[in-house]
């Protein structure tokens, strides 16, 4: 039988500023892991024409999938993982070697040699192996910054952290837009100089101060939970895609067989976990009010913003600034750029959350967060298509008022809940349920969007061309477009009725229906009206989300309560 003296706590000294340093190294990891998990997205136009991809042959739409999903998949089956060695191995060490994967990955990325189809799956790959670096720092950085910090300011430590983490997200919208009007691969060069100088300094300066948790690695659990989650991943991400004549892909046998699977896998991995004698994850930390009630609500936060962000980028990118005036080529920077008030919104609320969360408690203010992100949903459910920016620019706001206000918080309540030695761990399983969340939310909100298009795009596309005077051939088969592949040639800054006007058609046409047909506005303006109303319909689930989220925020303690569920749990934990 194990016991508590198995735990062993490093003997390292440090000056008073060491906290300070470790927050600034550990707010650059999670700068760098964020960013790129939208930098891609931003920049998914030029990478497709550097890479010589067609973006309507066949299967393109699954190569656009994964080269938006294949980081997110990565990281999110990887972290849980990562969590238990470090809390092993010391959690230093592995988020220093996160820097050096991370960067690894992203040279990698920058110098893909292939082009075409091959090309894209080079870079599918490659992003993978920026995921798992980004895994490791997601999965050590909370848990570093919880031990260089006492109880009473770590909210403030994780908000500044947490905050510029998410802040990211939306500079990588930003930074995609700008690099990817030089060359697409800037997008991922830049962050070679960035990850060598973090990889440099969190070596030197870095000092393991946690306590370790040194048992055998549990392989049967460490498998069955990384491939639940990858077949949960993968179906969730095929389901996007036309199957047998269907606008989505749920009925298609590979889909299924991946849910099922990842059902069984998932199941065998909580009876796994009950009964081996070193458990990846000690099932018995989910008695802890704090740990579950927090991880659930940042789960549904996540599954309510996660996908968000992608569609408005696409609403932006494929409608609305096309609508404007703004050429394809430089969609992806000012589509990056209008996203810029939620981001304002994180930066003012994250840290005076998390410093507010340290006098008071974590629940009541990552609950009114989860309340004002669902009114920031609703207020957003009321644009038209062709909205103002100024009311479109203050509801992302106050919806990066209510997401700041929640993440530092609901991460410093969580991290503060579990035993010392259990923080890597914690802190991957808060990641693991973010990222799975993102995931789900992109599957759940594209389904929507989709499914709305397929009901509402064919008669827009039909009425549209008609009145432009298009022939019938054009008409009918722009009205069998898949809605998944109009979606994402809206993203594409793509007109795919230029490409049905064959030398024959155009020739009995006239050159004024010619150009209305080749003009970016037309298409934008025929797919807007259902796209919104399908998207509308995406902003009252995220608000419904947000809302459950508050409540399972609500359900949260706080203070000697914690205390005495963590004092509780330690002795079972241990054995």
């Amino acid at each position: 039988m194990a016991t508590t003296e198995q735990v062993t706590t490093p003997r390292t000294e440090v000056g008073p500023g060491y906290k300070w340093m470790a927050l600034s190294n550990t707010t650059l990891g999670a700068f760098m892991a964020f960013l790129n998990q939208t930098i891609v997205l931003i920049s998914l136009p030029v990478i497709f024409r550097g890479l010589g991809v067609d973006p309507v042959g066949s299967g393109q739409t699954s190569l656009l999938l994964w080269l938006l999903m294949s980081y997110n998949v990565a990281s999110t089956i990887s972290l849980a993982t990562i969590g238990r060695i470090s809390d092993t191995y010391g959690k230093v060490r592995f988020y220093n070697l996160g820097f050096v994967v991370f960067t690894v990955g992203s040279l990698l990325c920058a110098l893909t040699p292939g082009t075409g189809d091959s090309g894209a799956y080079e870079l599918i790959a490659f992003r993978f192996v920026q995921g798992i670096g980004g895994a490791f720092l997601m999965a050590n950085g909370a848990a570093i910054l919880t031990d260089a910090f006492p109880r009473n300011q770590r909210g403030l430590a994780l908000g500044l952290n947490q905050v510029i983490g998410l802040a990211g997200g939306v500079v990588g919208l930003v930074g995609g837009g700008l690099l990817a009007t030089l060359n697409w691969r800037f997008v991922f060069l830049v962050n070679v100089p960035v990850g060598i100088f973090g990889a440099i300094w969190a070596f030197r300066q870095l000092k393991d101060l946690g306590e370790r948790d040194p048992k055998s690695l549990d392989v049967v659990g460490n498998v069955t939970f990384a491939a639940g989650l990858l077949a949960l991943l993968i179906g969730t991400t095929y389901a996007l895609l036309p199957y047998g004549g269907q606008s989505m892909g749920w009925t298609n046998p590979l889909v299924v067989g991946c849910l099922v699977a990842s059902v069984l896998l998932l199941a065998a991995f909580v009876y796994v976990e009950s009964r081996v004698e070193h458990p990846m994850l000690h099932l018995s930390l989910f008695r802890i009010r704090d740990f579950w009630a927090g991880n659930l609500a940042g789960f549904l936060a996540s599954v309510g913003r996660g996908g968000l962000q992608f569609i408005l980028v696409i609403w932006l990118q494929g409608v609305w600034l096309p609508l404007h005036g703004v050429k394809f080529s430089d969609t992806p920077l000012q589509a990056g750029l209008d996203t810029l008030p939620m981001m304002a919104g994180f930066l003012i609320a994250g840290p005076a959350g998390g410093a507010l969360s340290d006098r008071i408690g974590a629940r009541g203010i990552a609950t009114s967060g989860m309340l004002v992100s669902a009114a920031g949903f609703l207020l957003l459910t009321t644009l038209p298509t062709d909205f103002a920016f100024s009311t479109f620019a203050f509801y992302l706001f106050i919806t990066g008022i209510g997401m700041g206000m929640f993440a530092a918080p609901n991460t410093a309540s969580i991290m503060s809940s579990v035993p010392a030695q259990y923080r890597a761990i914690a802190s991957g399983m808060r990641a693991t349920f973010m990222n799975t969340g993102m995931v789900i939310s992109m599957g759940v909100f594209f389904t929507v969007v989709i499914s709305g298009l397929a009901g509402n795009l064919p008669g827009a596309l039909r009425s549209g061309l008609t009145s432009a005077g298009a022939p019938p051939g054009i008409i009918e088969a722009a009205a069998n477009l898949p809605p998944a592949s109009a979606l994402f040639a809206a993203l594409l800054g793509y007109n795919p009725f230029a490409s049905l006007l064959t030398p024959n058609i155009a020739a009995h046409l006239t050159q004024a229906t010619i150009s209305r047909l080749q003009s970016p506005q037309f298409f934008s303006s025929l797919i807007g009206g259902p796209f919104t109303n399908s998207l509308h319909l995406v902003f009252y689930m995220a608000a419904a989300m947000a809302l459950v989220a508050a409540v399972a925020s609500a359900l949260r303690s706080g203070g000697a309560s914690v205390k005495r569920q963590r004092s509780a749990i330690v002795a079972p934990v241990a054995r």
